[in-house]
């Protein structure tokens, strides 16, 4: 049991339940309605929680490693885009409009924070240098994810980046994730000894955010347009992208002369994407699109990068102590 949890994640059965709820039961009428004021309330509570977990000195501690700090910021929002590019160019006219969309994106998302600080911890890398690298990549993220948004895609597909968009994402991510902060005096030891009621909000925050769009996807009739070789073919490419740049970052740190701690930090720092961040985001960039096939590139390579890593988190763990 304990090696099928190691290779599914569980919270992807969840998602994987929320989807099957949404196609059996999905919103429509007045329900979409209060889905919507639903998700709403639940992506200002989930970056209000993020707010108030941050502590500002993690986020500057480990920046005097610029070196380090630069190069996974260059993984996540300069090479990820340009191999997003590069694979959507060349895969041509194989996948679905939405689908090439939802590959774009999730290419210019920021890294993960958990899985990012876990897996360089399991692995004996650079945990500091980590939580930095992950913490100041969802901050920047939130503002740099839709400007790459209306760079990389179509002007038609990225309408996401607008005044009423900036606004929108101003209003729901900005203003709570500030929020959190300013309480973070008052409520940060309560989170802290709390961690996991505010990580069953935190997650189901996203599982209500994931029902509302693929409820408007069962609703709009999108996914009669979605074979099974689409998601065969989504899978592949998602696995390419990872492969690509694990290999570059795996490469430059080596060629840069970082060492063994440090790789194993730009290593899992810069080839993660956040799905907790990404699928709230992409409700407020695409809203009027097909979200629910836009998200499903991103929630496919969580999947494939927690299984991946986890691997070769064992693998690091294995080398001979210093």
């Amino acid at each position: 049991m304990r090696t099928l949890r190691n290779l599914i994640d569980p919270y992807l059965l969840l998602l994987l339940g929320t989807i099957a709820i949404a196609a059996l039961f999905p919103a429509h009428g007045r329900g979409t309605a209060v889905a919507d004021v639903a998700v709403a309330a639940a992506v200002a509570l989930l970056f209000f929680l993020y707010g108030a977990r941050l502590s500002p000195q993690a986020v500057w501690q480990g920046l005097s490693h610029w070196r380090l700090q630069s190069l996974v910021f260059a993984s996540t929002f300069v090479l990820f885009p340009l191999i997003g590019l590069a694979v959507v160019h060349a895969v041509g006219g194989l996948v679905a409009p939405d689908i090439a969309i939802g590959l774009l994106f999730l290419c210019v998302l920021p890294s993960t924070v958990q899985s990012s600080i876990a897996f360089t911890s399991i692995a004996r890398g650079n945990v500091p240098a980590a939580l930095c690298s992950a913490s100041v990549s969802n901050l920047v993220g939130v503002v740099l994810t839709p400007v790459l948004t209306a760079l990389v895609l179509p002007t038609s597909a990225s309408g996401g980046f607008s005044l009423q968009s900036l606004e929108s994402i101003g209003m729901q991510i900005l203003l709570p994730f500030a929020a959190g902060q300013l309480a973070r005096p008052f409520v940060g030891d309560w989170i802290a000894r709390h961690r996991k009621l505010v990580g069953y909000v935190d997650r189901g925050s996203i599982l209500l955010v994931v029902y509302a769009a693929f409820s408007a996807g069962m609703v709009a009739g999108v996914w009669t347009r979605l074979a099974p070789s689409d998601l065969a073919v989504v899978l592949v490419l998602d696995c390419v992208i990872l492969a690509l740049v694990i290999a570059a970052t795996t490469w430059g740190s080596r060629r840069l002369g970082f060492s063994k701690e440090d790789e194993i930090t730009i290593v899992f720092c810069g080839s993660k994407k956040s799905m907790a961040s990404g699928i709230p985001m992409a409700t407020i960039l695409f809203a009027g699109h097909a979200v629910s096939l836009i998200v499903l590139p991103l929630m496919l390579f969580h999947q494939v990068q927690l299984f991946v890593c986890a691997t070769l988190a064992r693998r690091y763990a294995a080398r001979p102590q210093d």
